[in-house]
């Protein structure tokens, strides 16, 4: 037989919920704070039908664009054909989570902030700017050996028995 088409087709890990992790949403789900221009990402839960996003936005990051009583409005980019488009769509509360892909940006914010202030007050010029891992520092070994002296080893010369 042909496989099939549907907007469900092929997902059945990915609609399938964890060990242990069966059955209907927490409550705090559903009263989840989200304000327009949040960062959410979108999760289908797949014990709830209404509302659920296509299988394709299943794992994506998107920004809020509008709220109402039990959905939200969210944009996300879709690369089609080599070019990436915004797509707007409204997803149910229960299919989407908070996004922690701005955490680590919000904090270097703050740390920022407070070196500037730092910085102000005693005079020193601070760099805020990232810099990548650098190579470890050089450093020469001990000796070989206890008495200090360096030994050379050379190949014994081949000599053939037969």
């Amino acid at each position: 037989m042909p496989h099939s088409f549907g907007t469900r087709a092929r997902t059945r890990h990915m609609f399938a919920k964890k060990f242990r992790q069966h059955g209907l949403p927490t409550l705090s789900q559903y009263q989840m704070p989200v304000k327009v221009g949040d960062y959410v990402d979108i999760f289908a839960n797949p014990s709830i039908h209404k509302g659920m996003p296509h299988k394709h936005y299943h794992g994506r990051t998107g920004i809020v664009f509008n709220v109402t009583k039990s959905a939200v409005g969210v944009r996300v980019n879709k690369p089609v054909n080599g070019r990436i488009l915004e797509k707007r769509i409204h997803v149910r509360i229960e299919h989407i989570r908070k996004s922690k892909c701005q955490k680590e940006i919000l904090a270097r914010k703050v740390a920022n902030e407070q070196a500037k202030v730092e910085a102000q007050k005693t005079g020193v010029k601070v760099n805020l700017k990232r810099t990548p891992t650098l190579p470890k520092d050089g450093y020469f070994l001990a000796a070989a050996g206890n008495d200090g002296v360096i030994t050379t080893i050379q190949p014994v010369p081949f000599s053939d028995l037969v």
